[in-house]
């Protein structure tokens, strides 16, 4: 998909990939306030999938049977609310799937071609619906909008990922083991960059930005200067 698509003339595409713990969510939703864009958490797609899974009691490296789960679903963001609830049916889903039995399987989920196909197609279709878009997972800029208007790679220490991770945890109100957030990042890593489908890569042609030693508040003001730099034609808010 082309980042001005002709159908779209005001169109443009912010992609913004990373592993667990850079703090794509919360960096990808302020960038699209700040620059007026909607926002995209694919992460989120895949997640309320592995919940699929856990509540449908369907084993999660069985592909073919997650991509009919999913097929079945009525898996959607509301995008009548900032930012937009990932909703399954009419239930808003959107804590649940952050915790930690869907952490422990969703790069099990993930690796299938045939799941990771359909929501590739479902994310293609949602930003054909809203064409002013930041969109934030581990494929954006390398599968799913190879030609994204900007690219950003995120990256950080594995400690300081392990305590951004402990901290939505605790805010979540779940009790945390530091060493197992550690290994379950490792593992995470490991089964995101050696899957055969849509692989964790940095994009070719993405800005890297480490964010370890900066607030969301500071990683957000460097990805928005670069943002109006390189893109000056895209209408941003002022």
């Amino acid at each position: 998909m082309s980042t001005h698509n002709p159908q779209h003339p005001q169109g443009v595409i912010i992609t913004i990939d990373g592993p667990a713990g850079t703090g794509k969510s919360t960096v990808a939703h302020l960038l699209a306030v700040r620059l007026g864009l909607e926002f995209l958490d694919t992460g989120a797609m895949y997640r309320a999938v592995a919940l699929i899974a856990i509540e449908h009691d369907i084993d999660p490296h069985d592909g073919p049977a997650l991509a009919a789960a999913l097929q079945a679903a009525d898996l959607h963001f509301d995008f009548r609310t900032d930012p937009p609830p990932m909703m399954l049916g009419d239930r808003d889903v959107s804590r649940r799937i952050r915790e930690s039995d869907v952490s422990d399987i969703v790069s099990i989920a993930a690796a299938h071609r045939a799941l990771r196909g359909e929501l590739v197609e479902q994310q293609r279709r949602v930003a054909e619906r809203h064409p002013r878009l930041v969109t934030e997972g581990r494929d954006q800029g390398s599968v799913v909008f190879p030609d994204a208007g900007l690219r950003f790679y995120l990256d950080a220490e594995l400690n300081v990922r392990a305590a951004r991770r402990a901290r939505q945890l605790v805010q979540a109100g779940l009790r945390v083991d530091r060493d197992l957030i550690e290994r379950d990042i490792i593992e995470r890593d490991r089964l995101d960059s050696g899957r055969a489908d849509g692989p964790l890569v940095r994009p070719p042609g993405a800005v890297e930005i480490d964010t370890s030693d900066h607030t969301a508040e500071q990683v957000v003001d460097s990805l928005e200067t670069i943002a109006r730099e390189k893109l000056p034609d895209a209408e941003f808010k002022r």
